[in-house]
């Protein structure tokens, strides 16, 4: 039976690999999406047979990168498929940055219906009513300069995003030149916890309800300083009005995990640090059930943070009409996979006894060949 489980293996692995590579050609640009202040390009993904109102993720990419490369290396086009939202990817141009990095810091760019903010916000609405997606499930999430954006959005249109995570990224309003920007990068701000929270307030209208906050940090992290995660919790933490001090604490392997509650004993913010990890997003891109690709800025640290801001923001919800188990990240199978599952078992059932059919059977369908 060795060899039929290593043959079962292969054809998972070939499979996830397969799913992965279609999601990426479906990433395509959207022209026409309303106002384009900041210059961006719009690129999206809407999996096949995607219901109304599906979520939708809002991804921003880190500097150097491109929406395409950095959506499959991170998982997200591949959670998209398996947990039914639509994936939009704003990218950068390089005119208006010649290292591809949004533009966290230029006061331009950085407030409510101005620059690349009011892009990324106009994208989202022609999402949402393109596609007739739940407005009330709508999410952003970013590394590095586009971690630094996330929060942007998060502060200046919070009534439009239900939660937010934010990895290797920075608070908002803590830079508001190139000079500023890379001394928050290296230290933190030096800023109290009311005057970021009173950045944050400031940014818009207050909404009826605050994004929840996911924050994912590197604690070998040499481009971000880790005192930035801590920052940007006090941030988050002070415009709630839970406390800076968390509510619960625990470490499991490298990963040290703090989380700060509402009244009502939701997660309003969470915090993890990851040690040994430098700077980029953290995958489990290797065993079993591999999620994302290791490429530059994308690291092996034995767990998956894309897999782990889904299930934060409630993805993984049986209302989702599209959902697979958050833990099982096989793709749903394909007609052409079963059609090839079904016809070998026809071919092998007569020359094996019921019992190693229904061996075969079970294997089959743990590889995703066979219902």
């Amino acid at each position: 039976m060795s060899g039929l489980a290593e043959t079962i293996a292969k054809l998972k692995r070939d499979r996830n690999a397969t799913a992965q590579a279609r999601g990426s050609e479906g990433l395509e640009e959207v022209r026409g999406f309303g106002a384009n202040p900041g210059s961006l390009r719009m690129l999206a993904y809407v999996p096949q047979g995607l219901t109304s109102r599906a979520p939708l993720v809002v991804l921003l990419h880190g500097c150097t990168q491109k929406s395409s490369s950095f959506a499959r290396s991170s998982g997200w086009l591949a959670l998209a498929d398996r947990l039914g939202f639509a994936l939009l990817a704003p990218e950068q141009d390089l005119s208006n940055n010649p290292n591809r990095c949004f533009n966290w810091f230029e006061p331009g760019d950085t407030v409510r219906n101005g620059g690349e903010a009011a892009s990324i916000y106009a994208m989202t609405q022609h999402m949402v009513r393109s596609h007739d997606l739940d407005a009330q499930r709508v999410f952003i999430t970013g590394l590095s300069a586009g971690g630094a954006m996330t929060t942007v959005l998060l502060a200046t249109y919070p009534e439009t995003y239900a939660g937010g995570a934010v990895v290797a990224g920075l608070a908002f309003g803590v830079a508001g030149n190139v000079s500023e920007a890379f001394a928050a990068m290296r230290t933190g701000s030096q800023l109290s916890s009311a005057q970021l929270g009173a950045l944050a307030a400031r940014a818009a209208p207050a909404p009826s309800r605050l994004p929840r906050l996911s924050i994912w940090q590197g604690a070998s992290d040499a481009t971000v300083a880790p005192a930035n995660a801590q920052t940007l919790a006090r941030q988050w933490t002070m415009l709630h009005g839970i406390g800076e001090r968390a509510h619960e604490v625990t470490t499991l392997g490298r990963r040290t995990r703090s989380v700060w509650r509402a009244s009502d004993g939701e997660v309003a913010v969470e915090l993890n640090l990851l040690e040994g990890v430098g700077h980029g997003v953290p995958l489990s891109a290797s065993g079993d059930d591999p999620l994302g690709e290791v490429a530059p800025f994308m690291l092996e640290a034995g767990v998956s943070s894309s897999l782990e801001i889904a299930s934060f923001w409630g993805l993984a919800s049986a209302k989702d009409p599209m959902q697979r188990r958050v833990s099982d990240d096989r793709p749903a199978p394909r007609r052409s996979d079963l059609a090839f599952g079904e016809t070998l078992m026809e071919k092998v059932s007569p020359y094996v006894s019921k019992d190693v059919r229904k061996v075969i059977a079970d294997a089959f369908t743990a590889a995703g060949i066979m219902r």
